[in-house]
């Protein structure tokens, strides 16, 4: 098979992935269901989404989704931070093996509307554990895995977040945004993996309206 039908099959998998969300399973959040690490869930309901909510603690914390595994396919949630510098880093886990061992794609909502024009671009952010972790990204990959979010949403409110799973290629969109406010090429080598809400070193998040849409297989 040569490179250019290697990528056009790809890049079919993803148009697949976001034709539409026929086939996709709304997954109630319930703490009773989830397998935490590193946190606390706890029962959300804020008058206008019912979810869960992740607690904050020191390091990183995922809630897996039990009995729940994703390949290729497209995860859809509302999100919600904070506007508190170094203190809400919010998004999902996918393809994850423990509570070490997952890609994620997570936000940084204190930076969604910064006046500062380097916290601007570090708004969304891919990253691989335990090997590519933010630090090691930002350093040797500048730019590459991390982008800012246009339109801005409102750092203190819900955000929807779609993750399309088309390995190797990721692509995030974030709240009204037309296009992909990140495109990535994935840096593990798994290729199926459980699902899980996640929340970064310090923070909390809530959580609500998760749609989970596996890919056809290609043929």
């Amino acid at each position: 098979m040569n490179r250019h039908m290697v990528v056009s099959l790809i890049l079919a998998a993803g148009g697949l992935c976001t034709a539409s969300r026929v086939g996709g399973q709304g997954k109630t959040l319930d703490p009773a269901r989830l397998d935490v690490f590193n946190r606390t869930a706890t029962r959300l309901t804020d008058g206008t989404r019912t979810g869960v909510r992740l607690s904050a603690r020191a390091d990183n914390g995922v809630a897996y989704l039990r009995g729940v595994e994703l390949g290729n396919g497209t995860i859809e949630l509302d999100i919600k931070g904070k506007d508190v510098q170094g203190q809400s880093f919010v998004g999902v886990a996918f393809h994850g093996v423990d509570d070490t061992t997952y890609d994620a794609v997570y936000l940084r909502p204190f930076n969604f509307k910064t006046d500062d024009p380097v916290r601007h671009q570090h708004a969304v952010q891919y990253v691989s554990h335990p090997t590519y972790p933010w630090q090691k990204l930002r350093a040797e990959h500048p730019g590459e895995y991390e982008q800012p979010v246009s339109p801005a949403p409102d750092p203190n409110g819900w955000v929807h977040v779609r993750v399309v799973v088309a390995s190797p290629k990721v692509s995030v969109f974030v709240a009204d945004a037309k296009q992909p406010s990140l495109v990535v090429s994935q840096l593990s080598d798994r290729h199926k993996g459980r699902v899980g809400l996640w929340v970064g070193n310090g923070s909390d998040g809530d959580f609500a309206n998760l749609i989970l849409t596996p890919c056809p297989p290609l043929r």
